[in-house]
């Protein structure tokens, strides 16, 4: 994807490998986007892409919302004599 390349690029020397900085970066471009700068960009997609971009959307989304309500085994508890596997 040709804007990831760039902004690797562009960014490069200042990455950690931190998810935070990963988050800053993409919200300053964002920030700095308008609708038409975004369709433009979907539309320089391929079709995979698009349905990685879109899958990958889905994901986090549904994943929050799970977290939101709740949804989920989270933690070290024993959990013996339970389904959960590891």
């Amino acid at each position: 994807m040709k804007i990831i390349d760039d902004v690797f690029e562009m960014y490069r020397n200042h990455l950690t490998g931190d998810e935070e900085d990963i988050f800053v970066i993409i919200y300053g471009i964002l920030d700095g986007m308008k609708t038409s700068d975004l369709e433009k960009v979907f539309l320089e997609l391929n079709e995979e892409e698009k349905f990685e971009m879109v899958a990958l959307y889905l994901y986090e989304k549904l994943r929050l919302k799970m977290s939101e309500e709740g949804i989920g085994h989270i933690g070290n508890d024993d959990d013996q004599g339970t389904n959960i596997l590891h």
